[in-house]
């Protein structure tokens, strides 16, 4: 198949799938607005608790793949089954946004360059709502299933000019933006080269991987500032602390190469096990909480063109999403969404057909992958390895969920989350 028509199905398939998207609620609108009409919020209708989840690179397709081969045509992901519904544009000051512009721009309400951590284009840092609701005596966290120092979590407790200084982020996490629950991947940030921590340097599994912190024992220090400090899921289940590190890779909480090369999905501790956790320790504050979740595997397996792995972690994701929601039921006072920071890898559904364009383009099409409950089947298609700058759905439930209605800029995100919460101008 030519290219070009390739890239015109994708669009098409990804736009009808983004529509479908606004369906799920009945109510939300896919008609642009100004963000104003949307934004009285009286106060005692104001979300004393936030979750948000980010499906790193977890565009209109990928979630459609992944409703597909877990609920089939006729059921519903749980990140779905939510009353509002919105589309976000994704582009910072480039056309196609990387992690790091657009956590950004939904922590910090600008747009700014590829590589940015909570600074705007002139590199200035600019505060994040994670850092509001500290400022507003509220609990914070950040869980992920990537280096707790990467990108997207970042962007909401950090301030740096490139998102490579993963140390210095892990240190303002502990003297800045204090959060009080850190979870996820990373350890070789936090050690000095030499200073191996609970995750053995140069692993055969990838014997690139070793520490590399450019500031010190950070878990030393973390520990100096009354962080329980945890390294597997039993150390994750006993921990009854205030403040929680939780470490539990030298980097991601899984295996991205080449497809077929080595690559896997099984962090050592599940997303939704970290996301319980999260909640229950956060949720001791009487005055709420700001949690930011991402499963980072969606991105990165696009990134390799495997759908098989990233279908793995977005199931994994939506269990995690239906924790936060039967939390929000029991404590109607919360907010939770679901969203995605952009599109990777051009992704396309289509029907099992063997003359289809199978070798064309960087990869194979993936599949078939069955449709769960029926005997139908479908493919995966991919245009590329990288980022697109498709818009991406958005959904959410609880208090000031109709804040997320419509068709916004990712940098609204933020503006929304503020007005939901009754923090900040």
């Amino acid at each position: 198949m030519e290219k070009g028509k390739r890239n015109g199905l994708v669009k098409a398939a990804m736009a009808l799938t983004t529509i479908a998207a606004l369906g799920v609620s009945g109510i939300a609108s896919a008609k642009s607005y100004q963000p104003s009409q949307h934004m009285h919020t009286p106060s005692h209708e104001k979300a004393k608790s936030v979750i948000l989840f980010v499906g790193d690179g977890m565009g209109a397709v990928q979630r459609d793949a992944i409703r597909l081969a877990t609920v089939g045509l006729n059921g519903d992901l749980e990140m779905n089954k939510m009353p509002y519904a919105g589309i976000v544009h994704t582009s910072s000051t480039s056309t196609v946004t990387d992690s790091a512009a657009a956590a950004t721009a939904m922590a910090s309400g600008v747009k700014t360059y590829n590589g940015a951590i909570g600074m705007d284009a002139n590199k200035v840092s600019k505060k994040t709502v994670l850092e509001e609701a500290e400022e507003a005596g509220k609990s914070t966290g950040l869980v992920t299933t990537s280096q707790i120092t990467d990108a997207t979590p970042a962007a909401f407790g950090a301030h740096v000019a490139n998102r490579s200084e993963q140390s210095k982020i892990a240190k303002q996490y502990l003297e800045n933006s204090k959060v009080d629950v850190l979870l996820g991947g990373g350890e070789d940030y936090w050690y000095p080269a030499g200073n191996a921590g609970a995750y053995e340097d140069h692993p055969a599994k990838d014997p690139s991987e070793a520490s590399k912190g450019t500031e010190g024992n950070l878990v030393e220090e973390a520990k100096k500032r009354g962080y329980q400090y945890v390294m597997n899921a039993s150390g994750l289940q006993k921990a009854n602390g205030n403040k929680l590190l939780g470490l539990f890779a030298n980097e991601e909480m899984f295996e991205q190469r080449p497809e077929g090369d080595g690559d896997q999905y099984d962090p050592v501790v599940s997303l939704p096990t970290m996301v319980e956790k999260a909640i229950g320790t956060l949720s001791k504050n009487k005055k709420g909480f700001f949690l930011m979740v991402e499963e980072e595997a969606i991105d990165e397996m696009a990134h390799e063109n495997n759908a098989t792995q990233l279908i793995k972690a977005g199931q994994q994701l939506d269990n995690a999403v239906d924790v936060a929601k039967d939390y929000a039921k029991k404590h109607p006072d919360t907010l939770v969404l679901v969203l995605a920071d952009h599109d990777c890898g051009g992704m396309a559904i289509e029907g099992v057909d063997n003359s289809d364009e199978s070798g064309d383009g960087i990869s194979k099409e993936d599949g078939p992958f069955q449709v769960a409950g029926s005997d139908q089947q479908f493919m995966v298609d991919w245009t590329t390895s990288g980022h697109t700058a498709a818009d991406i759905p958005l959904t959410a439930m609880g208090r000031g969920a109709s804040l997320f209605e419509g068709t916004y800029e990712n940098t609204y995100i933020h503006d929304a989350l503020l007005k939901a919460m009754g923090l900040g101008k």
